[in-house]
Order: structure tokens, then sequence, then C-alpha cells
């Protein structure tokens, strides 16, 4: 899997001094948004779909898909994830020959599971991360097909499942949205400056070079 810890790690960041919960009491949000935002911000680790088993083994994959830096606190892929699941909140649709999303992580989860037994002899969260990322690459391709996985493809499941939830529950965190210099819903305000190279008042500025001291400046004063 795609390892960017090395790029995260000095504390470098494209968009310098940015947070964007700075807007949390500024104009750039309305109160749906702030309750949205605080209701997702306090959501804890404690599983209440997931069994503890699963929800290491959760975490064990969201460190390899989406690996965080080591500066900043971490984005609680697992909770987001167990959260979303417990709650039923679905797509509103289902790709054929997937099982419901419930249904999907169980089976999903319990194969890999066995796989991993029966390649290494071990739990997949306690293999070393290089093995890890051998099993995750073979279920990507389409390589795993013992019979726990019953009539879901292991294919399907990295895919139209596991790794998209992965990757939107990092992206729906505020940590997230300060890493990408976005500003989160853009109610009531809306952007205005739609060219290239065009930043309105109230978007993050964008590092380019050595002029982060400068743009930290910026950032700071971005509501």
């Amino acid at each position: 899997m795609h390892d960017r810890r090395h790029k995260l790690s000095d504390g470098h960041s494209r968009y310098p001094g940015y947070d964007v919960l700075s807007k949390v009491s500024g104009p750039s949000w309305n109160e749906q948004t702030r309750r949205v935002i605080m209701r997702r911000l306090a959501i804890d680790s404690t599983p209440h779909f997931f069994t503890p088993d699963e929800y290491r083994m959760v975490a064990a994959i969201a460190a390899r898909l989406v690996p965080q830096s080591a500066t900043r606190a971490p984005i609680p892929v697992p909770a987001l994830i167990d959260h979303r699941l417990h709650r039923g909140t679905m797509d509103g649709y289902r790709l054929a020959g997937m099982p419901r999303d419930q249904d999907a992580w169980r089976l999903g989860l319990k194969a890999l599971q066995a796989e991993a037994r029966m390649a290494y002899g071990q739990r997949f969260d306690e293999l070393p991360e290089a093995l890890q990322d051998v099993m995750l690459r073979r279920m990507e391709a389409g390589a795993l097909g013992g019979p726990d996985w019953g009539t879901m493809r292991c294919r399907d499941f990295f895919h139209k499942r596991m790794a998209r939830d992965i990757v939107l529950a990092y992206y729906a965190h505020p940590t997230a949205w300060s890493e990408i210099g976005w500003g989160g819903p853009a109610s009531p305000r809306g952007y205005v400056r739609l060219d290239f190279d065009e930043r309105d008042p109230w978007e993050a500025a964008e590092a380019d070079g050595g002029d982060d001291e400068s743009v930290r400046r910026i950032n700071r004063h971005v509501r």
C-alpha cells in the first residue's frame, strides 16, 4: 500500500497556519454546519457495530490505506466507519453482487482474517506491515479466494466497500480538510472566485516554495 508518512512527518504543510475549525464561530458556516461538524468530532473510539477484534482489524487496514502524520492527532477512521454502520446510514443504493454494507464488512473482515491465519498463522492486525500490504494488494487484485468469502468477491469488497468507506471517512473529518486546504461546506457563503489561481478570502492560501511564513500569516486570519 502507498506509504506517505515520510512526506508528512517533517511537519511541513501545504497550508501552513490553516485550521478549518477556526471557522466554527465565523461567518463561513451556518448553524446547521456547526451542529453536523461538532457531532462528528464528538464520535468516540468505543465500537458499537464492530466487535473489538473487528475494530482492531479496521484500524490496521486504515493505517495502511491512509497512513497519517505523526505530527498531529490521527483522524479516527475506524470510529467514523463504526458510527455510520451502527446508525445504518447507507448510500441509498447497492452495487450488484454486494451484500448490504453491514453484512459486507462482517463477511470481508472474517474472510481476510481467515486468509491471514491460513497464510501466516497470525491475525491480520498482528502481521508486520509489509505482510499486511501483501494481503491487501492480493485482495485488491482479486487474488484471495478462501471459502469464507462466500459469493462476495474479495476485489469487490476492496474497491466497492472497504477502501471506499475508509477514504470517505478520512476526508469527512476536519483535520483532513485542513490538510488539503478545504474550507468545509460552503454554506452560507458559497464560492465566488472560480477561475484558476483565484482564492476567496475565506479559503486557505497554499505555500509555494519558501513563502511559508507569509502564507501562515494569511491563513491565521481565514474565517
